[in-house]
């Protein structure tokens, strides 16, 4: 009974968020609607008892949402993407594929005869849904994502023209940080 309310809250404010993602009139709105949509749609992913993958959509989807808006507010002409701009391109057209494709996934949805496995549910379907994705390529995948991490690691470090010790000289001996522009802490 309530996981059935479960997933209707998460799959209504799925949808709800999906949608909202499209008639709110900035870049930052919209992504932070996006990441409300992935964040009920992992909720729906966690009522099905896959706790690991849930998670994982959570933390992924926040990091990637919460940098792209630091990127908006970084690199974005107007303030912070904050300012109201068109979201949706050719809007008739858009609705009616996106009808058209909500209509023929629903009809396979509903009136396909999906088969029946006579196999009995593993323990732990986590696992099973790993080594199904992953199979012998799991450390592969794992080591490819620390070579990623230390790529941007690197590159942000690489992009910094000042260290963090700078300031304060390479023995960290002067008293008063050295910066390039005056009136900072101390002055």
């Amino acid at each position: 009974m309530w996981s059935q309310v479960l997933f209707w809250l998460c799959a209504v404010g799925a949808v709800g968020t999906g949608i909202a993602v499209f008639r709110v009139d900035s870049m930052a709105r919209a992504t932070f609607a996006l990441l409300a949509s992935f964040v009920f749609a992992a909720g729906t992913v966690l009522l099905v008892r896959l706790p690991y993958l849930g998670a994982l959509v959570v933390l992924m989807m926040i990091m990637e949402m919460v940098i792209m808006v630091v990127f908006m507010i970084m690199y974005m002409m107007n303030p912070a993407g904050l300012m109201p701009m068109s979201m949706v391109h050719n809007q008739k057209a858009a609705l009616g594929i996106s009808a058209a494709v909500f209509v023929a996934l629903s009809a396979v949805a509903l009136l396909v005869d999906w088969p029946r496995s006579g196999r009995p549910r593993p323990p732990d379907p986590t696992v099973s849904l790993g080594e199904a994705l992953m199979g012998p390529k799991m450390l592969v995948m794992m080591i490819l994502g620390l070579a990623l991490f230390t790529t941007m690691v690197a590159t942000v470090v690489l992009a910094t023209h000042r260290g963090r010790y700078d300031r304060y000289g390479d023995r960290l001996d002067r008293r008063i940080p050295d910066d390039p522009a005056r009136g900072g802490v101390g002055r």
